[in-house]
């Protein structure tokens, strides 16, 4: 195709292949005669779309742009950019896995800044990393324990697929919104938007116009001051809906049996039928009573690389602090190093050399938008996350299950452990699949089944 397949950039490598016809008829649809053929037969001019996508779009009816979708390849582009972009939850994403293949010759992404000294300690140091990586990965040491020492600024490769309204939304926040301060983020925007403008010209119509009224993307809480303390449990249940298992109970039985809220109420008090109500439910493909009731997790000192793993779950809402708060001296140890001291001191002295290095350059002025580079993958954050029991229910199939990355396992099970304290009624039934239901594992199972279900039956 002629592409430098070592170039930094985003692609639109395709696009919906009526392009903005769906979009237009969709704008048509609702106000005019006609059935929904005939519509669609009287959007075929291009020309004709681009004004009326802009006019329904102005108007604020956005949602027509969403029968539109964009298939976007993001090459070569910094694991930082990649935990932007895959905040966008109504997107879709498939990420080079760094548990599964080797980044030792990955590359990373050089910011400009704007001294040549400067730059040369940079790669210098990022290329340290990238040795150690080699050095644990070669000493037997699993990648996804490895890739704990490795920069944010490693060159990440992946897909996203995202319709238009989502797609603007994701613009909007790279060329004015939280990414827009960032140098390479907001390159890769105007790279994206230069694309767009050419393919979709309806939907991007005035977009930068529009944009330039964007209200500010994070709350202004600079009265308060900053005094970090950080806490000791790995997770905390921070509310949760009261009565849950009375609340699955008595929905499904409305949403079966049509009952009277006070026949409902009546019957899923008592606990023994609560139970088996609450069993079905969960037993089903469809539970949508299990929606009804959220829970609002912390989660502290979660890596870098394990916080992409929350995020990929979709149906919540997280709240990750911005990766220029990070505290550098804050870092994970992978349990495989602690029985090898000489490769522990070097894990140890990466982070180390790394906190010194950003404190040195933050202090000569260089600022943050570039210093965020300066932090490796086994930096941690805390993370807060609010979930409803159904979203939790796939959390749990996924996540404590034994083929999970053992840092998000470790997590999943905690949580397991207080919301089973809090709701027994319905998370005595949650774990990984085999309890649950059984393993779709196939030839990766662990063939612990019987083993794993006992562990989760006693959790």
């Amino acid at each position: 195709m002629g592409y430098d397949y070592g170039k930094s950039m985003a692609l639109i490598i395709g696009m919906t292949d009526t392009d903005e016809k769906v979009t237009a008829a969709s704008g048509r649809i609702s106000t005019q005669e006609g059935t929904a053929l005939s519509i669609w037969d009287k959007s075929q001019d291009a020309e004709k779309n681009k004004k009326l996508i802009e006019k329904v779009t102005a108007s604020g009816h956005t949602s027509t742009v969403e029968h539109t979708y964009f298939n976007i390849a993001f090459q070569n582009v910094s694991a930082f950019v990649e935990q932007f972009i895959i905040e966008f939850r109504l997107a879709s994403f498939t990420v080079k896995s760094r548990r599964y293949v080797n980044f030792s010759d990955a590359g990373f992404y050089v910011p400009d800044f704007g001294s040549g000294e400067i730059k040369d300690s940079y790669e210098k140091h990022m290329s340290e990393m990238f040795a150690l990586y080699g050095e644990l990965c070669d000493a037997g040491i699993a990648r996804e324990d490895a890739r704990f020492v490795l920069p944010y600024c490693l060159f990440s490769n992946f897909y996203c697929s995202v319709n238009g309204r989502e797609f603007l939304n994701m613009l909007g926040a790279m060329l004015y919104g939280r990414g827009a301060r960032f140098p390479e983020i907001k390159t890769l925007g105007e790279q994206l938007l230069k694309q767009a403008q050419e393919k979709a010209p309806g939907i991007t119509a005035e977009f930068n116009a529009r944009s330039e009224a964007r209200a500010a993307d994070f709350a202004d809480l600079s009265f308060i001051g900053e005094i970090p303390e950080h806490s000791k449990e790995p997770v905390e249940l921070l509310s949760h809906t009261e009565n849950g298992a009375l609340c699955v109970a008595r929905n499904a039985l409305i949403e079966y049996k049509n009952y009277s809220t006070a026949q409902a109420v009546k019957i899923a008090s008592d606990k023994e039928t609560a139970s088996k109500i609450i069993r079905a439910v969960v037993k089903s493909r469809r539970p949508r009573a299990l929606e009804s009731v959220n829970y609002t997790l912390r989660f502290n000192n979660v890596s870098l690389s394990c916080i992409t793993h929350f995020a990929r779950h979709r149906i919540q809402s997280i709240e990750i602090p911005q990766l220029t708060k990070t505290d550098r001296r804050s870092y994970i140890i992978p349990p495989v190093l602690l029985d090898k001291p000489e490769l522990l001191e070097k894990y140890k002295a990466a982070f180390e050399k790394t906190a010194e290095e950003y404190e040195r350059l933050k202090k000569a002025g260089v600022p943050g938008e570039l210093l965020v580079y300066y932090q490796l993958s086994g930096n941690t954050l805390d993370i807060v996350t609010t979930m409803n029991a159904r979203q939790l229910l796939l959390f749990m199939r996924l996540r404590s299950c034994n083929r999970a990355q053992w840092e998000i396992r470790n997590y999943a099970v905690e949580a397991l452990k207080l919301l089973r304290g809090a709701e027994p009624e319905i998370f005595c039934y949650y774990g990984p699949n085999c309890y649950v239901s059984s393993c779709p594992e196939g030839r990766l199972t662990c063939g612990k089944a019987a083993q794993v279900k006992e562990q989760f039956k006693a959790l």
